[in-house]
């Protein structure tokens, strides 16, 4: 049996970065994993993803990845998307805004909200 990966610093496993990412995303309607927190994006992309989901009016939540290498590599791997933020809806990994964006002018992705805010 081969040795568990730690985090960098030594206080979390692999196995339990990725418990710890499954809880989040199911704690949370919408999931951004980005570079700073809601109240202190770090990066243009962050901002801008905070903005784009202000304009729905539903409550979203940013976790911050910034200093945690361990958790971005893993996000990566789980998601096969190599860059923050990464964004949950409903459970679903749906990338960043290049593919949310274009989800909003077709009308899709009001309805996907709706329905995600609809259940409980």
């Amino acid at each position: 049996m081969g040795q568990v990966p730690q985090a960098a610093d030594g206080s979390q496993s692999v196995e339990e970065i990725l418990d710890e990412i499954k809880r989040e995303v199911a704690a949370h309607k919408i999931l951004v994993y980005g570079k700073g927190t809601k109240e202190q994006p770090m990066c243009g992309f962050t901002v801008e993803t905070k903005e784009f989901f202000e304009q729905f009016g539903y409550p979203f939540e940013i976790v911050n990845v910034l200093n945690n290498p361990v958790k971005r590599e893993a996000l990566t791997r789980m998601t096969d998307w190599p860059t923050l933020p990464k964004v949950f809806i409903a459970g679903n990994f749906y990338g960043d805004t290049d593919i949310l964006g274009p989800m909003h002018e077709k009308g899709e992705l009001e309805p996907l909200l709706k329905e995600t805010f609809k259940q409980g």
